[in-house]
């Protein structure tokens, strides 16, 4: 049991620290929790519009009839679980373009050492034949299994299957660890969605 002098100590040593003062140092220590932004509660100030959020809030809260507080928090806490489902979307759309961007340059460099090689091959293909040495086919001298490279901006059928390979078996499992951000802002949504629909039978 907590003794009278804990309680008092406890008391002094809470007002030694009462926490930021200025709104600099209250705006930071209010994202101290903020590690990746899925499950943040709030706008991300940097990457997402105020605006924007505060349109999607109403339009969520416009479809429902909310009487009391509780109801009005829940369709609150709705329309924030709502948004960071977006975010996850949104952040696995960027992880594939990444991965997009990734295959375009590797292609790139390979169409461009393709080039190279090609132009090297007709360079010794004139010298040898200025030297009078006799050239009985193009294989010799490289061309045999060239071929005209494709559009360096040209999609690949495989593309999205090799951009998902790759994330896949990156060591920090991005794909996974978001697939479980998503089935729990999911479960969370499902809940509040549960209890609304409850609360509105209890007012037939």
């Amino acid at each position: 049991m907590t003794t009278f002098r804990q309680i008092e100590a406890n008391r002094r040593n809470a007002q030694l620290s009462t926490g930021p003062k200025t709104e600099g140092g209250k705006n930071r220590s209010r994202r101290n929790a903020i590690r990746h932004g899925l499950t943040a509660e709030t706008v991300i100030d940097a990457l997402e519009d105020a605006e924007d959020y505060a349109a999607f809030e109403l339009s969520v809260t416009s479809d429902y009839e909310a009487r009391t507080a509780v109801e009005r928090e829940l369709v609150l806490r709705l329309a924030s679980l709502l948004w960071r489902l977006r975010r996850a979307t949104a952040i696995e759309s960027g992880l594939f373009r990444i991965q997009a961007e990734h295959l375009l340059q590797f292609r790139r460099r390979r169409q461009t050492q393709e080039r190279e090689a090609s132009t090297d091959n007709v360079y010794r293909l004139a010298i040898a034949s200025e030297s009078g040495e006799q050239q009985n086919d193009d294989s010799s001298a490289g061309f045999g299994n060239w071929s005209p490279p494709n559009s360096e901006d040209a999609i690949q059928p495989d593309d999205l299957t090799r951009s998902f390979v790759r994330l896949a078996n990156l060591p920090t499992y991005p794909l996974d660890r978001l697939s479980r951000y998503e089935a729990t802002l999911w479960r969370q949504a499902c809940q509040i969605l549960y209890t609304l629909r409850y609360l509105d039978q209890r007012k037939l």
